[in-house]
């Protein structure tokens, strides 16, 4: 942090700056931090560290750059000096309008033209981690809390919890149905936050579910809307993977439940959408937020202005989202090799002895460790979480750092490398699990 200065104990500081639930002491953030210290590279540091914990779609970069390597007139202003001078001064924080129409053409594409949205209730903001936080400061107070079904996205429990001052209460999903989402855990949380007199503001779901890799069901979706309904809360549907369900027909959006419903009760239904994972464009903070409630898009808008994005990102993006060649090519391809990375890795762990849940999107899969604990219990997950990554050199996510109940569990990505990569860390979890399998016949 450059020069260190001596520090003054006396000195007070907030208590959002002091407080521990930005979550950066979970496995999750500490498998990063190992792999910054020795990151793998295959010329340079062979040995080093290979990152399956993070969900990046690197798997159609030569497409985006195919796409501006023929469209340099999108990422650039030419010689028009008056559009030039329009972008740089623009300070509206209800975003481009010819990006927001772009935006929500984009989002019925990748949703099969089975829903449609309104460019004028899309939201612009720098990223899904600024929607989720802005929609929890819009519907909960502090105190307040949000139920959220695990296993779940460790980032959350800084997105919506470290700055709003809104507690998360988990809903426990279970193995006995592939972690699916149930009525009977939804009664559950709930009960148990009121017994706690904690006031509940709304569910948030991850459609695809994150990090299990799989789709939710229609009759899900509208159980979790019955839910909402019932205890007069809101739903918020985070759909950033949306784009990346790679068998097809596989994907339903809350949108086409609402439009079924014509609408009825939608006012307490907000989506989140990014192009970080869709696009493969984490870098571009590009996120959105889409809601059927009028004050919700007015208040989404003022608050949004803390977090814009640059004039020029959007005008790019607004020219590649209008061009229906690309996107038709992009959402085809992208799909297609998503589905071949995920059975090369499925493949690659069955071969092993590992089994995964069955997936059909998301950048990721939930792979099954629990026979290698010597005990049920999250202690040793970490143990063998800390072996995998110290000694086998992979960066993987425990399924405690997703507050998964059962131990044994790992989110392992498989979209942010290449293949060659990706054979490497099959071939070290290969070595690693016959080295398991000698060392238990030798204690035999």
């Amino acid at each position: 942090m450059g020069v260190e200065f001596e520090q003054q104990p006396s000195v007070e500081l907030s208590k959002v700056a002091v407080s521990d639930t930005h979550g950066e002491d979970s496995p999750y953030f500490a498998g990063w931090k190992a792999y910054d210290e020795d990151p793998y590279d295959e010329s340079r540091n062979p040995s080093g560290v290979i990152q399956m914990g993070l969900a990046e779609n690197q798997v159609s970069f030569d497409l985006l750059e195919e796409y501006l390597e023929k469209h340099s007139e999108a990422a650039s202003f030419g010689n028009k000096i008056s559009s030039f001078r329009e972008n740089a001064l623009l300070q509206d924080y209800h975003g481009l309008q010819s990006f927001r129409k772009a935006m929500a053409s984009f989002m019925e594409q990748i949703r099969g033209g089975r829903a449609k949205f309104d460019p004028d209730r899309v939201v612009i903001t720098a990223g899904a981690t600024a929607a989720n936080e802005l929609v929890t400061f819009i519907l909960a107070n502090p105190g307040d809390a949000l139920l959220v079904p695990t296993p779940y996205y460790p980032g959350f429990d800084r997105d919506l919890r470290w700055r709003t001052g809104v507690n998360i209460v988990p809903v426990h999903c279970d193995s006995s149905n592939n972690f699916q989402i149930t009525i009977q855990a939804l009664e559950a949380a709930y009960a148990d936050a009121v017994s706690k007199n904690i006031k509940v503001r709304g569910v948030l779901i991850t459609n695809p579910s994150n990090p299990l890799g799989a789709t939710i069901q229609r009759s899900v979706l509208e159980d979790i809307l019955d839910f909402v309904i019932s205890k007069n809360i809101h739903l918020v549907s985070d759909e950033i993977y949306s784009g990346s369900a790679f068998f097809s027909g596989e994907f339903v959006s809350i949108a086409e439940v609402l439009e079924a419903r014509n609408y009825q009760d939608s006012e307490r239904v907000h989506i989140v959408y990014s192009l970080s994972k869709d696009l493969g464009l984490p870098g571009f903070r590009v996120g959105t937020i889409y809601s059927y409630n009028d004050k919700v898009v007015t208040t989404a808008r003022r608050m949004s202005s803390f977090t814009l994005i640059s004039s020029q990102t959007q005008q790019l993006l607004a020219s590649m989202l209008s061009d229906k060649d690309f996107t038709e090519k992009y959402i085809r391809i992208n799909r297609e090799r998503l589905k071949n990375r995920y059975h090369m890795i499925i493949d690659g762990l069955r071969n092993t002895g590992i089994e995964c849940l069955e997936g059909n999107a998301g950048l990721f899969c939930w792979m099954n460790l629990s026979p290698l604990l010597k005990e049920r219990k999250k202690e040793s997950e970490l143990a063998l979480w800390k072996s995998i990554l110290y000694e086998v050199k992979l960066n993987i996510s425990p399924g405690s750092s997703c507050h998964c109940s059962e131990p044994g569990w790992f989110r392992v990505c498989f979209a942010n490398m290449t293949e060659r990569t990706l054979e490497i860390a099959l071939r070290r979890i290969h070595d690693f699990m016959e080295i398991k399998k000698e060392n238990d016949v030798q204690q035999q």
